[in-house]
Parts: C-alpha cells; sequence; structure tokens
C-alpha cells in the first residue's frame, strides 16, 4: 500500500467533516430561525462525500478491511464530527501496512 492513499483519504475525511459541519449548521439555520438556503451547500458536501467513500473504499479494500469495517469508516462521513475521531484511528492502524509494504522486498 502507498501513502497517497492513506493521505487522499485523510485529506477527504477532514474535508467532508468540515462541509458536513457547516451543512448542519445551515440547516439549523434554515429551519430553526428562518434564515438562509442550503441547496448550494448540500450539492458540494453531496460531491465530497461521493469523493470521500470513493477514497474509503479504495483504502479498505488495500487494507482487506472486513465489509462491516468498510461501513463503520464510511458511516462516519455522515455523522457530524465523527470523521474527527475514526480518521486518527485509521491512520494509526494503516501506518504499520504502509511501512510493511515500502520495506518489503521488491519481486522481479
Amino acid at each position: 500500500m502507498k501513502q497517497s492513499i492513506l493521505t487522499r483519504y485523510r485529506v477527504m475525511a477532514y474535508i467532508t467533516a468540515v462541509w458536513l459541519l457547516v451543512f448542519t449548521v445551515a440547516i439549523v439555520m434554515k429551519y430553526g430561525f428562518d434564515t438562509g438556503d442550503t441547496m448550494v451547500i448540500s450539492q458540494i458536501h453531496g460531491v465530497l462525500f461521493i469523493v470521500y467513500v470513493v477514497f474509503a473504499f479504495d483504502l479498505g479494500s488495500k487494507a482487506k478491511w472486513p465489509f462491516g469495517k468498510l461501513l463503520w469508516v464510511l458511516a462516519a462521513g455522515c455523522v457530524p464530527v465523527a470523521s474527527f475521531f475514526v480518521e486518527p484511528k485509521i491512520t494509526k492502524e494503516v501506518q504499520p501496512l504502509i511501512a510493511r509494504d515500502e520495506t518489503a522486498p521488491v519481486e522481479a
């Protein structure tokens, strides 16, 4: 596994989490205080979430996660602030796999 696979997952996890928080605030403002519109914010978050799902699935398939773990990581992108807690755990878990693959001898 390459470091770039983990890096792109980490970047999208944080970007998606921030946009989900922005979207949550926009929803509260719209329905709680009758101000603002959520159309653009929801569309941006939707596109970012799709990219997050693709990158998380790629990371999970390379790390050979069971399906339940993959669903847990994908669900973290749906719950505000969950990605901020899940991403460091995933990074800590995947780093040894990257180190192992980088030190493995290259086969001819």
